[in-house]
């Protein structure tokens, strides 16, 4: 397949983004961070809380307005000798405070001396710790939602109508109401409004409206209890996640790292196979993948034995022609010591190359970048190259070549060509004199099928999984050893595994003596 020529970071896959903001947050802190920033917006109710008081001040200031106005026609058409009753009565209603004072200023009627008083401003320090904290709860709540100062309410020395701002502002605005919010020493709103009343005086009406602060606060203990409630649960969740999230990951990292050192030889990667989610998916695809390199591990000791071994024998043969040269004085028998010596160096030079070749095989179909190959034209120039160097002896070579453009594959094609010279080249060494080795190429659906038959002896069903091991090779005694290294297969397959194919050896269609490779490779993606 082709790979991208564009460089990925390591923490990337195509498409995605780097996450630089947060690359040093573990897991399980990103995880609180999305919870409580989600709680963060849950708890920012508590400024709708602000507004809300803002607007139940709001209409006990305008029914305190309205009861001003509504007292001061009534008190305007009654007798002066019933005013005050009259405003004992209409002030015990609402549970406010009426005071009216006469154009000098001097008070001449107040609620509280004909009837009950209506309110009574409390001391903070005579009450119980509760109290205190929900007052202590009151300032953090303004300073969080940054609410405006409120000026303190206190009772005047001397009542007298210039101790009351609305009251003196009411007197240079006839028929307006003039209104004012205070706050009591135990933070409850204290609304007052004054109205100038012609012929009779400035009337004042003062109300500590205590209900509006107990409203406030039930409403925002009611927020505080869900907030509190989501919070739990958010961090439960959270926790809850990390376990099942970031414990399996952390678990998977260090296995990952004990693979790494190759401290163990066998390091068992958890697969979590009850776990149908990603982090499964990342365990099994880690796990496949510690065994699979421990396969390429142990496949590498066992090659590496394998190259010693087959290097040891031509060796062995070298030294001792050599080491006869030095002592036979026959010409003749100098002469087969010496073509011995040069078969072993031609032999030894041959397994180089082929161990060079599928050694670094792998890496290179790694990196290949991959393109559509016409494999008719690619075999039919590959076997008249062979035909003009005359590898094929006397053996002949019949190919079918396909229609142009019907036997497409995607792959590197100097690797394809190289599979399947390594192919002909095997079926040529095993046919006889004046046979024929048919090659054949052909499109199906979304594969394409090269056949190479030959006429040689064929391959028993109980050798055919081995022939493709490095160094095997079965053949006659007689045969020249310096032209096979017994990697020709292996190499072969392994460049149709590195282009999703396959090989595989069976008996001839016409029952005739011979083997029969069948190389199946997909073919390219359709646009």
């Amino acid at each position: 397949m082709a790979k991208s020529d564009r460089p990925l970071d390591k923490w990337t896959t195509p498409g995605d983004r780097p996450l630089n903001w947060s690359a040093r947050w573990s897991l399980t802190s990103r995880i609180l961070a999305v919870n409580i920033f989600a709680l963060a917006m849950l708890a920012g109710s508590f400024f709708y809380l602000d507004s809300y008081r803002a607007r139940v001040s709001e209409e006990r200031t305008g029914q305190t307005e309205n009861d001003v106005r509504m007292i001061g026609r009534a008190i305007a058409v009654v007798p002066a000798g019933a005013r005050q009753a009259l405003a004992a009565q209409m002030a015990g209603i609402d549970g406010a405070r009426l005071r009216v004072y006469d154009p000098a200023g001097a008070p001449i009627l107040d609620s509280w001396r004909a009837g009950p008083i209506t309110y009574q401003l409390r001391d903070p320090d005579t009450e119980p710790w509760k109290k205190h904290v929900a007052r202590f709860m009151d300032r953090a709540f303004d300073h969080i939602v940054g609410a405006d100062p409120i000026p303190e309410f206190v009772e005047p020395a001397v009542d007298d109508r210039q101790a009351w701002p609305e009251a003196q502002a009411a007197t240079t605005r006839p028929g307006v109401v003039v209104s004012s919010h205070r706050r009591a020493p135990d933070r409850t709103p204290v609304l007052s409004a004054a109205l100038d009343l012609p012929g009779i005086g400035t009337m004042l009406i003062t109300n500590n409206v205590r209900d509006i602060t107990r409203i406030v606060r039930a409403e925002r203990f009611a927020i505080g209890l869900v907030v509190g409630g989501v919070l739990l649960v958010s961090v439960l969740l959270s926790l809850f996640l990390a376990r099942t999230i970031a414990r399996p990951l952390r678990h998977l990292a260090i296995a990952a790292h004990r693979v790494r050192l190759g401290r163990a030889r066998e390091v068992v990667v958890p697969r979590l196979p009850s776990r149908r989610d990603e982090i499964g998916m990342l365990a099994r695809a880690l796990s496949d993948m510690s065994q699979a390199l421990r396969r390429r591990i142990d496949a590498v000791e066992a090659f590496a034995a394998d190259v010693s071994h087959e290097l040891k024998n031509p060796l062995a043969s070298l030294r001792s022609a050599i080491d006869s040269l030095t002592i036979v004085k026959d010409e003749a028998l100098q002469a087969r010591l010496l073509d011995i010596v040069r078969d072993d160096v031609m032999r030894l030079d041959r397994l180089i190359t082929d161990v060079a070749e599928i050694s670094r095989l792998d890496g290179e179909l790694s990196r290949a970048r991959f393109e559509p190959v016409d494999l008719g034209p690619l075999i039919e120039g590959l076997l008249k190259a062979r035909e003009e160097r005359g590898r094929n002896g006397e053996v002949r070579i019949a190919f079918a070549r396909p229609y142009m453009d019907t036997a497409v594959v995607y792959g590197d094609g100097s690797r394809l060509a190289r599979m399947i010279e390594n192919l002909v080249d095997n079926a040529v060494s095993f046919s006889p004199p004046g046979g024929l080795v048919e090659v054949s190429a052909v499109g199906i659906e979304d594969i394409v099928l090269v056949g190479i038959e030959d006429e040689g002896p064929g391959i028993p069903g109980a050798k055919r999984d081995t022939i493709f091991r490095r160094f095997h090779t079965d053949r006659p005694d007689d045969d020249q050893p310096d032209r096979h290294s017994g990697l020709g297969l292996a190499i072969a397959k392994a460049i149709a595994d590195g282009h999703d194919g396959t090989i595989e050896v069976r008996d001839r269609s016409d029952g005739r003596s011979g083997a029969y490779f069948l190389i199946t490779l997909p073919r390219p993606p359709k646009p």
